[in-house]
């Protein structure tokens, strides 16, 4: 068993290697792996029909959701996308297309005013950003657990589904505690419940 601190080393390191990977990609594999990832993201909504649902806004370097939430605005599903909150938790707010601005952490955020907790407790999937996911499901976030916390705070969680590139599906990631397990993983070329 690894220790807290080789866990945090190997954490670090593998955030690296995907980073450095997720920016090195060309834009027309991005295009190509967005596209793949709204198809399959769809196809996941239509199978689980949920009446509500959140879903982060993706940055440059994250797989595209944006093609996905304009799907989702014009077929009239209620979506919610997180804002970073100083104190590690998040709120949420309605996506419907409209500005953005920069957050907490200068990463995009949608403008829109934030919902009561209890409109995000009834969300029925949540579609959420991880660096890495291993074959059992668990999630390897960016180190700020902001996810972590959102889904700890869920009494009865939805479906909670991963979004990764195809490559970031790995054998084993390390974790430590307080990491969250996912039920699935949608990638460019798969969705695939645990």
């Amino acid at each position: 068993m690894m220790s807290n601190a080789a866990v945090a080393d190997a954490k670090r390191a593998l955030r690296a290697e995907i980073r450095l990977r997720r920016r090195s990609r060309l834009s027309s594999e991005q295009d190509l792996a967005t596209a793949g990832l709204t198809k399959n993201l769809i196809a996941l909504v239509r199978q689980l029909a949920p009446a509500s649902l959140g879903c982060y806004l993706s940055s440059a370097d994250e797989p595209g959701t944006r093609p996905f939430l304009a799907w989702a605005a014009a077929e009239g599903l209620d979506v919610l996308v997180p804002i970073s909150r100083a104190d590690g938790h998040l709120d949420w707010v309605y996506s419907r297309g409209g500005p953005e601005q920069p957050g907490l952490f200068g990463i995009s955020e949608m403008v829109g005013e934030v919902v009561p907790a209890s409109v995000f407790r009834k969300v029925n999937l949540l579609l959420v950003p991880a660096a890495a996911v291993d074959h059992s499901g668990m999630r390897m976030g960016w180190g700020r657990g902001y996810f972590d916390r959102a889904l700890a705070s869920l009494e009865d969680p939805p479906p909670v589904f991963a979004v990764v590139y195809d490559d970031e599906v790995r054998t084993t990631v390390p974790s430590e505690s307080h990491d969250r397990p996912v039920d699935g993983v949608v990638t460019p070329s798969q969705v695939h419940q645990f």
